[in-house]
């Protein structure tokens, strides 16, 4: 009689590391085959609307960047912070404290350049984030409390404070619409290319990708948020201050989130609203797990999860599938991903 067994490894192989995140995406598109073929629509061109119709038009393939920008930022966030093992599920949160940031110095900013408007909403909304972070990053250091449930409650508090302000002080007073006032022109971010939606916050977002692989692998602060995050207790025994590298993780992390809101606000919507983010911070954290927390990874995994949320819109007006499909493979994508993981420290062989 033969079995499945579980055993553990002595060492995960160098190649597993890459080879997980494809095996979870070709587990994932299986289960989600059986989502289509029950919605009785072709899987072939499902599959085709959602994965290569998007890559077949340089408006397409724009679009695909736009909706990447702010998945690149939360997932470099989320990354960052899972690297030093503190759990940042506030990013959404986040995000939409670097928005309101961004349209309130939009807003007060009217007299002048864009050499000082538009950093000047880079810097509001990264500050924003990093401010937001500092309440779950102060109670973790100083009282041990659990980072996950904290920044998961703060998401809330964020949604209701951003609510209280459209439909208050920021409401317009004409159409009664529940939006801020415009951002100045000077505070808003120029077009990368003409005739695209692809603004400045790609570019930023690319940078900060750049600066996580450069503190991670190349400076000494990398190598200490490594050590925290693979055990906290030998890094102090090595001596570093763990606290310390966990606070100002936590911090970094949020402001990198904040960016993203700061760049909806500024590159796309020129105002805030309430639905300026259908959930790019939660987003962050199946592109940081898919990306096994490295940089490049996170680019790449950022620009898949942008190409499905455009091939699930696409997808929807050709074939009318439901256009949350897309949410759909995100989430099975994640719990994939966890599940996978279990390969680097088990390897299964028959007995």
């Amino acid at each position: 009689m033969f079995a499945l067994k579980l055993e553990r490894r002595e060492a995960t192989p160098p190649w597993l590391y890459v080879a997980i995140p494809f095996l979870a995406i070709g587990v994932t598109l299986v289960f989600i085959a059986g989502l289509v073929w029950l919605s009785g629509v072709g899987l072939v061109e499902t599959f085709y609307y959602f994965f290569l119709q998007p890559l077949t038009s340089r408006f397409s393939i724009l679009e695909v960047l736009v909706k990447s920008t702010p998945l690149l930022l939360t997932g470099t966030a989320v990354a960052l912070a899972f690297s030093a093992s503190y759990w940042n599920i506030g990013a959404e949160g986040q995000l939409y404290a670097g928005a309101v940031a961004a349209a309130w110095c939009g807003i007060v900013l009217h007299d002048v350049s864009a050499l000082i408007g538009i950093p000047a909403v880079i810097l509001c909304g990264a500050l924003a984030g990093a401010l937001w972070a500092l309440v779950p990053a102060w109670l973790k250091t100083r009282w041990a409390v659990d980072e996950v449930v904290t920044t998961l409650l703060l998401n809330s508090i964020m949604l209701f404070i951003v609510s209280a302000l459209l439909n208050g002080p920021w409401r317009d007073p004409i159409t009664h619409w529940p939006q801020s006032p415009t951002i100045a022109a000077a505070t808003q971010f120029p077009r990368l290319l003409p005739r695209s939606r692809l603004h400045l916050g790609f570019a930023v977002a690319l940078g900060t990708l750049v600066c996580l692989w450069w503190g991670i692998s190349q400076m000494s602060f990398g190598l200490k948020v490594r050590a925290v995050g693979r055990g906290r207790e030998a890094a102090r025994f090595m001596g570093i201050k763990v606290q310390r590298v966990t606070f100002a993780v936590a911090l970094l992390s949020g402001a990198i989130a904040g960016l993203a809101g700061a760049g909806e606000v500024a590159g796309i919507h020129y105002h805030l609203i309430e639905a300026i983010s259908p959930g790019y911070g939660y987003s962050g954290i199946v592109i940081a797990t898919l990306g096994n927390l490295h940089p490049l990874g996170v680019g790449l995994a950022a620009l898949f999860i942008g190409l499905i949320s455009t091939g699930a819109q696409t997808a929807s007006r050709a074939l009318g599938v439901p256009v949350f499909l897309g949410e759909v493979i995100q989430a099975v994508l994640l719990l994939t991903m966890l599940a996978m993981l279990l390969l680097r420290i088990y390897r299964v062989r028959w007995s």
